[in-house]
């Protein structure tokens, strides 16, 4: 679903090269849940940019939902369902007009638009609030409207950009359970940024942790705890021990 291959990006700033993301090489298949971790600059925001059409790579190439990141980012695009950190929704707009409006979009027909939005409002909890403003919903209600219009067109991948930021435990919990369904139901391909160490750990198959440019580690949650476990311990290591491990305890600058 995912192949890259010495993808990298470097930007002129303030007349000084900086390298953000240095020739990375990462595979995801169709059906994974994939976390992609990585500190303040690390270069994860950029390679997510790149990923998505959003940011030319400097050098490398990729071939993302089975179309070419340099040739063809138009269908890529088409492909991949993308939800930013911030609320996609405008705050005054109703529930389900924006939904509608986002199939259209797409190409679908008015009529299948429709029948879509209601079909997601039910599977995402959403039921009853189509005729309620975006800007009356919780934040937990936000977030799966944008997953809801990131979905809309039924795309093959879905990148989601650190989807539970700011949430309470409950609301956490209960999208954890969507994206899980995103997967297992609707047999999407989950890209997935986040911080929350334990949200990678409950719900990726897999986790990809870049630092200082560059893909540092990659496996299982299980198979990275195990590459810093250490026999003299009696505790197992969190992923957060094997984040700390592999990328330090340093504070870092908020970068790319």
């Amino acid at each position: 679903m995912i192949k890259a291959r010495g993808l990298a990006r470097r930007f002129q700033l303030k007349g000084s090269t900086v390298d953000a993301v240095r020739g990375v090489d990462l595979d995801v298949d169709a059906g994974e849940l994939v976390g992609f971790l990585g500190p303040n600059g690390a270069g994860k925001t950029t390679t997510l940019r790149m990923l998505t059409t959003l940011l030319r790579p400097t050098e490398g190439e990729a071939t993302v939902a089975g179309r070419d990141l340099r040739t063809d980012p138009a269908g890529v695009r088409r492909r991949i369902g993308y939800v930013a950190q911030g609320t996609g929704a405008g705050m005054d707009q109703r529930v389900g007009d924006e939904l509608v409006h986002q199939g259209e979009l797409y190409g679908l027909t008015s009529t299948k638009a429709r029948a879509k939005a209601g079909w997601l409002l039910d599977q995402l909890d959403l039921a009853g609030l189509a005729d309620r403003d975006a800007a009356s919903l919780s934040g937990g209600q936000r977030r799966r409207l944008d997953i809801a219009m990131g979905i809309v067109h039924e795309p093959a991948l879905l990148f989601l950009d650190e989807p539970s930021t700011g949430m309470d435990p409950q609301s956490r919990s209960n999208l954890w359970d969507h994206i899980r369904a995103l997967r297992d139901d609707l047999g999407a391909t989950v890209f997935l940024t986040t911080h929350y160490l334990d949200e990678a750990d409950a719900l990726c198959d897999r986790v990809l942790i870049i630092d200082n440019g560059r893909l540092v580690a990659q496996g299982t949650p299980d198979e990275l705890k195990n590459q810093v476990a250490d026999p003299a311990r009696p505790d197992r290591p969190t992923l957060d021990d094997v984040f700390l491990t592999l990328t330090g305890r340093a504070l870092r600058d908020p970068a790319a």
